[in-house]
C-alpha cells in the first residue's frame, strides 16, 4: 500500500464521493475567463451571415449561461447535414476556438452544398473555470444518453434530435492535455472511489473513431490535412494511445454510444473526435486552433465527396 499514489486532495482512497466531497470540489473551482467575452463576443459578428439559435440555458448557482448554435442561413432540406461541436470539455480551449474559427472563416464556403450546424461551446461554466466537469462533478462527455444527468449534454441532444438520421458527418473537437494526468484523471479516480493509476499523455494529434462504425479512410483523410499543421501522435511502447490500441497511425477506437460520448448523438455515417496536444513543445495554441479548423474542413470535404 505504501506505493499507491493517492492522487487527489479530496475524499478517501476507495470511497466514492458524497455530497460533502462534491461541495468541497465545487468550492475550489475559480472563474478564470469569460464565456461572454470569448465565445458570445465571437458569435455575435456571425449573425449577419448565419442563423444563430439559442438552444438551451444552464442555470447554476455560479451563473446562468445561454447556449448558442450557428447554422447555415439558407438551409435546404435536400442537402446533407453536418455538425461541428466544441467545448464539451470546457477546458479544451482549441476545440471552442477551432469551432468558432471554422464558422467565421469557412462555413460559408459550403453554401449550397451542405447544411452546417456548429455548437462551439457546449459547457460554458467549465469553459470559464478551465474544468472538465460541470458544477455537479459530472463529465458531459460520458453523459450523452437518455435522461442525461448533464444539462449540457441534454441541451445538445435536444438540438440535434429533429435532424437525427439526416446527419452525414459529425466532428467533435477536443484536446488531450497534461492536466488530464495531473488533475482530471486523478479527480475522476477520487470521485469514483478508485485508486489513480498513472498513464501517458500522447505527444501530438490523434483521432477517435467509432468502434461500432469504423470509417478508416475518413479518419486518414482528416489526419492527412492536420499533418500539414502539426504532428500526429505516435503509439506508446504498448502500441496504444491513452490505453487504447492504435488501429492505424494516429487513430484509436471507442464504442461511442455505449460510453455516452458526444460523437454518438447524430447517427451520422462519418464521425470522429479530434484530440490535439496543446502542451507539446512542438505546438503552439494557434497551431492547435488551426489543426481543429483543418480537421473540420477535411471531415466535411470527405463526407461530401463520398456521400
Amino acid at each position: 500500500m505504501d506505493n499507491i499514489d493517492v492522487g487527489y486532495p479530496i475524499g478517501e482512497v476507495g470511497q466514492a464521493w458524497g455530497k460533502a466531497e462534491r461541495d468541497e470540489w465545487l468550492s475550489r473551482q475559480v472563474r478564470q475567463r469569460s464565456y461572454e467575452t470569448d465565445v458570445l463576443g465571437a458569435i455575435d459578428p456571425l449573425r449577419s451571415r448565419f442563423d444563430v439559435t439559442e438552444y438551451g440555458r444552464l442555470d447554476y448557482a455560479q451563473g446562468s449561461f445561454s447556449l448558442f448554435a450557428v447554422r447555415t442561413r439558407d438551409w435546404q432540406d435536400d442537402l446533407p447535414v453536418t455538425l461541428v461541436t466544441g467545448g464539451v470539455h470546457g477546458y479544451e480551449t482549441s476545440g471552442v476556438h477551432g469551432a468558432l474559427r471554422f464558422a467565421e472563416q469557412h462555413m460559408g464556403d459550403y453554401a449550397g452544398r451542405a447544411n452546417i450546424l456548429v455548437a462551439p461551446c457546449i459547457s460554458p461554466w467549465a469553459y470559464e473555470r478551465i474544468q472538465r466537469w460541470n458544477p455537479d462533478a459530472i463529465d458531459p462527455n460520458r453523459s450523452f444518453q437518455e435522461n442525461s444527468p448533464s444539462g449540457e449534454s441534454a441541451a445538445l441532444m435536444r438540438l440535434v434530435a429533429p435532424l437525427r438520421g439526416r446527419f452525414l458527418m459529425h466532428i467533435d473537437l477536443h484536446e488531450t492535455t497534461d492536466s488530464d494526468e495531473t488533475e482530471f484523471r486523478r479527480a475522476l479516480a477520487a470521485r469514483d472511489g478508485k485508486v489513480f493509476e498513472p498513464g501517458e499523455i500522447p505527444d501530438g494529434f490523434y483521432l477517435v473513431d467509432d468502434a461500432e462504425n469504423p470509417q478508416p479512410a475518413f479518419q486518414q483523410s482528416v489526419l492527412a490535412a492536420v499533418s500539414q499543421l502539426t504532428h500526429i501522435a505516435p503509439a506508446d511502447a504498448k502500441g496504444e494511445i491513452i490505453g487504447s490500441p492504435v488501429v492505424a497511425p494516429g487513430v484509436i477506437e471507442y464504442a461511442l454510444k455505449k460510453l455516452g460520448l458526444c460523437a454518438s448523438i447524430t447517427a451520422a455515417r462519418y464521425t470522429t473526435t479530434t484530440e490535439v496536444y496543446p502542451d507539446s513543445p512542438r505546438a503552439t495554441p494557434e497551431q492547435c486552433i488551426q489543426a481543429q479548423v483543418a480537421a473540420a474542413r477535411a471531415a466535411i470535404d470527405y463526407a461530401l465527396a463520398h456521400g
